[in-house]
């Protein structure tokens, strides 16, 4: 098939464009270079809101194409956040250590800085001293390269055994939440060097920048969350487009056949998994600054499960469906479960929509899924259809 991307794909202009215009919208209405009707609160919360589009593209190349319903892919989320966190808690900490001992009369040494930085920070949980995990915490190049290499590690580790063994399905489904599960598990655990269910916190104060306001800071990883995700959308479809993209969709639709045709499924299978767990931990890495905290809690199981529902609901198969998606729920939820949707009093009951939102959601779901089968993002294909008509 020749021709780029761009004009093999028609969605590919289409939502580089609509990313691009969006972001001078949010960029001109911003706190700090615009005119100010966006705060600061809400640019994070649409930051935030691009890195779970990205991990809802990777969710919907890895089940929408490929066929794989993973139920553990927050777990690669979650390391990139662990990843990046340990960074920029180890940066900012030491930085409020050299300050504390500045006026000693003696000059602390090197060695000295660290044991203190490191009884700073694991103290919360007994420790004083640095767990190896945090070996590569003082060098930002070797973080960022961590940001990819351990989960995409994890994932190849993961689907190579998986995928020689021929798992598939529900038991697939299965082993990928038991993953997520034993990792949420172990975080939780005070001993492992990860500050237990304390978690990671103050990550949204970056080192070096301490007398820039979080007004551009916010701007910042919000152009950063933009950008990766325009790049992950048109690697995606460069993945989804010619015979690679044909191959993975014949093993959604009949493996047994496409193995039989003589193409090694696992290779493939792999491929996207690893891949689709790497843009994962990138997602992590940008999201959780903007958080400012993570805690085992956000590798929860029903995070990943969450992540499925989304996709479902955008149009799995349709990147842009996945984005719809989450993009969608993850604004509902900041609405209902943030005390900005008004209480609904019935008489006989009053409705507290963040008590009620996993409901609504769940109903959603449910109707997506009767009347709607391919998603928000069919609806878009519809309605293109239909002004083509």
């Amino acid at each position: 098939m020749n021709g780029s991307i761009f004009t093999r794909n028609k969605s590919v202009p289409i939502f580089i464009g609509v990313l691009f215009l969006f972001a001078i919208a949010v960029t001109v209405m911003s706190s700090a270079y615009g005119t100010g009707a966006i705060s600061v609160s809400f640019t994070k919360v649409l930051g935030m809101t691009l890195c779970l589009c990205l991990a809802a593209l990777a969710m919907d190349l890895v089940w929408g194409y490929c066929g794989i319903l993973s139920l553990g892919h927050f777990a690669f989320f979650g390391l990139g956040g662990y990843i990046i966190g340990m960074w920029l808690m180890t940066a900012r900490t030491e930085a409020v250590v050299r300050s504390n001992l500045a006026a000693a009369v003696i000059p602390p040494t090197q060695a000295e800085v660290s044991q203190a930085t490191a009884l700073q920070i694991f103290s919360i949980v007994g420790g004083q001293d640095w767990p190896w995990m945090w070996a590569a915490s003082d060098s930002l190049v070797l973080t960022l390269v961590l940001v990819v290499a351990v989960p995409g590690l994890l994932a190849l580790v993961f689907g190579w055994l998986a995928f020689r063994s021929r798992v598939t399905g529900v038991y697939l489904s299965i082993l990928t939440q038991a993953m997520t599960l034993a990792l949420s598990l172990y975080l939780f655990q005070n001993d492992t060097g990860l500050r237990g269910n304390n978690g990671l916190s103050g990550l949204q104060n970056i080192p070096g920048a301490e007398t820039i306001g979080q007004d551009r800071i916010s701007i910042w990883f919000f152009w950063a969350s933009a950008l990766a995700l325009g790049a992950a959308y048109i690697a995606s479809a460069w993945v989804v487009s010619g015979k690679f993209g044909s191959i993975i969709r014949g093993i959604r639709d009949d493996e047994l056949r496409v193995r039989f045709l003589g193409y090694r499924v696992e290779v493939y299978k792999l491929f996207v998994f690893t891949l689709t767990g790497i843009l994962s931990g990138i997602a992590g890495a940008l999201y959780y600054p903007q958080a400012g905290i993570i805690n085992p809690d956000e590798i929860a199981p029903i995070a990943s499960i969450f992540l499925a529902v989304w996709v479902a609901i955008g149009g799995r198969g349709r990147l842009y469906g996945a984005v719809i998606g989450a993009a969608l729920v993850s604004l509902l939820s900041t609405y209902f479960t943030g005390g900005r949707a008004p209480d609904v009093n019935l008489g006989f009951y009053n409705i507290e929509w963040t008590d009620w939102w996993p409901v609504l959601l769940g109903l959603g779901f449910v109707l997506v899924t009767l009347f709607a089968p391919k998603g928000l993002g069919g609806l878009v294909d519809y309605l293109g259809r239909k002004d083509k008509a």
